[in-house]
């Protein structure tokens, strides 16, 4: 039997949700109604989310009036997703390296660092592509990511996060081009023990690949609340880039 990936097994396991519990429907609410109004997003836009886990920004985004389709690689998180599934929001199965539309989306997100999981450079840029492929021209990415260089110089070696009865004892490091998490806690009388790794990728890097797939940057910004992103002080790097029209003619 093929080896799962780590963030098969990770994102498709309850205590992932359980230790990311403190961002919640109400933090989901909070940032994309800001940016909905901030980046005038038009009410019946229609919208990929992309790698949606249990859908809390899909959600938040078919309430406000656009039609959303959310899609994940894990299994669980969709199936709970399913639930809210109304005329105006769907959830799909599905693996974001490869395109799930055609032009066919005003706008495609991806939030919450749902990005850099990949070994593969290449399956970076066939992520970032098959967003592309996904938006109709002159449609407009937003893709939410850690700033690595903030995240690396605020680095904590060990923390410990306390969730219900479930203590989570994490280690970091950065290592090999990326920043891992090792975690462990003890749950239903057993050991548990999992990784997480987020690809060290600059505003710089972003843009390659953004190039590649025939995106231009916009603008960018460095948090929640959408203040300026600034390299050495932001804690998020959150990517606005439109799909360029090509004139065939």
């Amino acid at each position: 039997m093929e080896e799962k990936n780590w963030y098969e097994e990770w994102f498709d396991s309850p205590y992932y949700h359980l230790l990311y519990a403190n961002r919640d429907q109400q933090e989901a609410v909070k940032f994309i109604s800001a940016l909905v109004e901030e980046e005038k997003i038009p009410s019946g836009a229609s919208i990929l989310d992309a790698a949606c886990g249990k859908g809390r920004h899909s959600k938040t985004l078919a309430a406000l009036g656009f039609d959303v389709t959310g899609i994940d690689l894990s299994k669980n998180s969709i199936a709970y997703a399913k639930q809210f599934e109304n005329d105006h929001l769907k959830f799909d199965v599905w693996d974001m390296r490869q395109a799930y539309a055609n032009n066919k989306f005003d706008y495609v997100v991806n939030l919450f660092s749902s990005f850099g999981y990949f070994d593969d450079d290449a399956d970076d840029t066939a992520t970032i592509c098959a967003f592309a492929t996904a938006l109709k021209p002159g449609g407009t990415l937003i893709l939410d990511y850690i700033n690595t260089e903030y995240a690396i110089k605020n680095i904590k070696s060990r923390e410990i996060v306390q969730r219900g009865e479930t203590q989570f004892h994490i280690q970091k490091r950065v290592e090999d081009g990326f920043i891992t998490k090792q975690i462990e806690f003890l749950a239903n009388g057993e050991d548990h023990q999992y990784h997480e790794c987020l690809k060290v990728i600059n505003r710089y890097k972003f843009e390659e690949m953004l190039a590649v797939a025939n995106l231009e940057l916009q603008k960018t910004y460095g948090d929640y609340e959408l203040n300026a992103f600034t390299p050495a002080t932001s804690a998020r790097l959150i990517l606005i880039a439109q799909k360029k029209v090509v004139n065939n003619d």
